[in-house]
């Protein structure tokens, strides 16, 4: 999944010469927590709420250009999802700039990722689950997948776990129907370890 398919398009600016106030009534106003400042068609800065909150009192005489970050982390639109998300974890930012030859064309945040993350599990559709069990050598995801299928579920997502259930790994499949036991129950009759079903 590539950024541009999860940015923000043509986000709300600011530009350096305007004051703190103009700032905290667009974060207002679109309900947002960043501002990416351009001058020139260019993107030079950024100002978050927290600049502001350490501006508080002054926001009215205080410009722009003297509370932004300079020193950008920025993606472009042609990144991964997983790329931006790595970025925003070692540099502990919630929102990144999207740039295409310096000029801003999008913001990736935290809350973006987070819905991209929810669709590719299958987690965001309205009355799915999920299975969480046990792959070994006699029981594969192929034969998961079918046990599930013969029985009318549809399957969204799919997955490994990092855990370990002692030296097998755990698998997650997502699934979109009714009675959630009865899929666990079918899988257990072909030998797998279920180890639970979350809705």
């Amino acid at each position: 999944m590539l950024v541009q398919n999860r940015m923000t398009n043509n986000p709300e600016t600011i530009s350096p010469d305007e004051f703190l106030t103009s700032g905290l009534g667009k974060m207002q106003k679109g309900g947002f927590r960043r501002l990416p400042i351009v001058k020139d068609d260019k993107l030079i800065g950024i100002i978050t709420d927290r600049d502001l909150r350490e501006h508080a009192g002054l926001l009215e005489r205080t410009k722009v250009s003297s509370a932004m970050t300079k020193d950008l982390m920025t993606v472009t639109p042609r990144a991964t999802v997983e790329q931006a998300t790595k970025l925003m974890l070692s540099h502990k930012i919630s929102g990144l700039p999207v740039t295409d030859a310096g000029n801003l064309v999008g913001i990736i945040t935290s809350s973006d990722i987070l819905q991209a993350f929810l669709e590719m599990l299958g987690a965001s559709e309205e009355g799915s689950f999920r299975i969480d069990f046990v792959l070994d050598e006699k029981h594969d995801l192929v034969l998961a997948s079918q046990t599930i299928a013969e029985r009318g579920g549809e399957v969204l997502g799919v997955g490994t776990h990092k855990d370990k259930w002692e030296e097998n790994r755990v698998c997650y499949l997502h699934l979109r129907a009714t009675d959630p036991g009865r899929f666990a129950d079918a899988l257990e009759a072909k030998g797998y370890t279920v180890l639970g079903v979350y809705g």
